[in-house]
């Protein structure tokens, strides 16, 4: 339990609620809505219970909930309000709080609460480009503000990698490749963030294109392998954290994987902006937005 973060600031809980640390203050003051503790100088600091709470009460309070009244029910009664209208809203702009508190909370089913709603009128597609990909920005700029911990983070991709995997499995059912090309995908060795690329396989599989997706922290040597089986390949990376140095791994692809015939190499990803103003070989095509290179399949 040592990664979960244990005491937060007016400032975490602000970040996280949406709602301002002065409105917080007021809600102290006025309707003891938490009950936080004093550092010795007198610096207010907030435990789990308290971020959970705020969080609840932020989710109310947005669907038209009084403060006066929200003060007035137990944390059992409001929590329980809150699964209520999860389950019956689809608004996607409510969708991301009720999946930021399912992550909080670590609450499963309030994750798959709202997930079905959303699913009620729209597509997997729809719901990852509108509601996921936003909430995992969020996700990001709150992990690199010390906001949430690893854990938090870990376990609502978990949750939308479930989503992924079951319409993988579904899109492979229903939709045939129509192309020669294979795209082949893979992460860099050290690098363990997959769902960028999990996500570009489906849409890959979707567009009707043959694709294989290779797992994460793979050595390029052990790209050779399909040479020796395909002659239309085209490779396709995703770079979140590694490599170290982008311009290096792109020489070592060169000199390992294109030996005898050069292949296509697509790259993805937050570290592909270290390499967004140098001129690179022909056979490699970077892409900082996903989205746009979806909307050319």
């Amino acid at each position: 339990m040592e990664l979960i973060k244990q005491n937060f600031s007016i400032k975490d809980l602000e970040n996280l609620s949406g709602i301002k640390a002065h409105t917080i203050r007021i809600w102290e003051k006025r309707y003891n809505i938490l009950n936080p503790d004093r550092t010795s100088t007198n610096i207010r600091t907030y435990d789990s219970s308290n971020l959970q709470k705020i969080l609840n009460v932020a989710f109310l309070n947005e669907h038209g909930y009084k403060i006066s009244r929200i003060s007035k029910l137990s944390d059992e009664e409001i929590a329980k309000m809150v699964r209520s209208i999860s389950a019956s809203t689809s608004k996607e702009n409510r969708a991301q709080n009720s999946f930021k508190l399912s992550m909080m909370n670590f609450d499963e089913e309030l994750f798959n609460n709202t997930y079905e709603t959303l699913r009620k009128d729209k597509s997997f597609r729809q719901i990852f480009h509108q509601v996921f990909l936003p909430l995992l920005e969020q996700i990001g700029m709150l992990w690199q503000t010390d906001t949430i911990k690893p854990i938090h983070e870990h376990y609502i991709v978990d949750l939308i990698k479930q989503k992924l995997y079951y319409n993988l499995a579904e899109i492979k059912k229903e939709i045939k490749p129509s192309s020669d090309k294979l795209y082949v995908l893979f992460l860099p060795e050290n690098e363990i963030h997959d769902i960028g690329i999990i996500y570009l396989y489906y849409e890959l599989l979707y567009h009707g294109n043959q694709a294989i997706y290779l797992g994460p922290s793979l050595p390029l040597t052990d790209l050779g392998y399909l040479l020796e089986r395909h002659d239309n390949l085209s490779f396709v990376s995703y770079f979140t954290t590694a490599p170290g140095d982008v311009e290096d791994f792109i020489n070592q692809f060169n000199e390992q994987v294109c030996e005898k015939k050069t292949y296509e190499l697509l790259l993805f990803g937050h570290k592909i902006r270290e390499i967004q103003h140098k001129e690179l070989p022909a056979f490699v095509t970077t892409h900082t937005n996903l989205n746009q290179f979806i909307d050319k399949l």
